[in-house]
């Protein structure tokens, strides 16, 4: 994590006045390095087909197409598993993405051996064998919804919605900030980013707080998003320097709205964490305990 220190003397400085923490939350890609070896298997596939003739050619473009298909499938179920491993509550990811990806290896890798004149058996016995390699490598996703313990399942699935637009607002967010190739803007909106997703794991872990947060984490968070948007189309034409500094102000006052509802929010779960010791105190008193 870097963090970026205001000052007379620095960039961008704040005379000691601003905030001085600002997050930088690069993180690694989910996906890795492993699906991104699966789409070599394609490339290999139709470099040792092209001079077989037009059968054999034509049958390993399909496989190696096949076979495309099945790594990119792979790579965005990687990525939803990782959302959903990191969240308290959760949906299951809506399609199983994994599990078509290990179907569609073993199509491809039937295809690409029957494409190397092997009989339909055999074809049949490798793709068997790729899509079982495939499950034991990868896994499969996550069938159920996750969910915790004690609390009502409705409130619940209300928080698991409103978390799944909240992270889509961000997301948007981030990859258009991204586009502009601005580190600093970029690490500015990270720090917006962090106190939203501080709200987002304080509703999760109490879902009664979605009633104080959801105006923020969908109306305003919307309005985020959109700002957003229409500042970069415009600062990338003609990087207008009154707009970026507006788009800064609108994210530090988002930001301390964020923070201060989070807190507030935690306030009051303590006050509730103290009325309940409070009479619990007092029942045990009046029993003799």
């Amino acid at each position: 994590m870097a963090k970026q220190f205001g000052g007379k003397y620095s960039p961008n400085g704040t005379n000691g006045t601003g905030p001085l923490e600002v997050i930088d939350d690069r993180q690694v890609d989910a996906a890795g390095g492993r699906s991104n070896l699966l789409f070599i298997p394609a490339v290999v596939l139709v470099a040792t087909t092209f001079s077989d003739g037009p059968v054999s050619l034509i049958t390993g473009l399909i496989g190696a197409g096949t076979l495309t298909v099945a790594a990119m499938l792979l790579r965005e179920g990687l990525r939803a598993e990782a959302a959903y491993d990191l969240r308290k509550v959760a949906r299951r990811p809506a399609y199983p993405r994994k599990m078509l990806s290990s179907a569609l290896t073993g199509i491809g890798v039937a295809i690409a051996s029957y494409a190397h004149d092997t009989s339909i058996l055999t074809a049949i016995l490798y793709g068997i064998s790729g899509l079982a390699v495939h499950v034991a490598a990868f896994g499969i996703d996550p069938l159920r919804d996750k969910r915790m313990e004690g609390i009502d399942t409705f409130q619940q699935d209300r928080v698991a919605k409103v978390v799944d637009e909240a992270e889509t607002y961000l997301n948007i967010m981030k990859g258009q900030i991204e586009g502009l190739g601005d580190r600093q803007m970029l690490i500015r909106v990270n720090a917006f980013q962090a106190a939203a997703r501080k709200m987002i794991r304080t509703v999760e872990e109490d879902p009664r707080d979605l009633t104080g947060a959801r105006k923020f984490l969908g109306v305003y968070l919307m309005g985020a998003r959109d700002a957003t948007v229409k500042f970069v189309e415009l600062y990338r034409r003609s990087k207008d320097p009154t707009a970026r500094a507006n788009y800064e102000s609108l994210l530090g006052d988002l930001e301390q709205n964020f923070a201060a509802r989070t807190e507030k929010m935690l306030l009051d779960d303590r006050s509730d964490m103290d009325i309940e010791i409070k009479v619990l105190r007092d029942r045990l008193q009046r029993e003799g305990v």
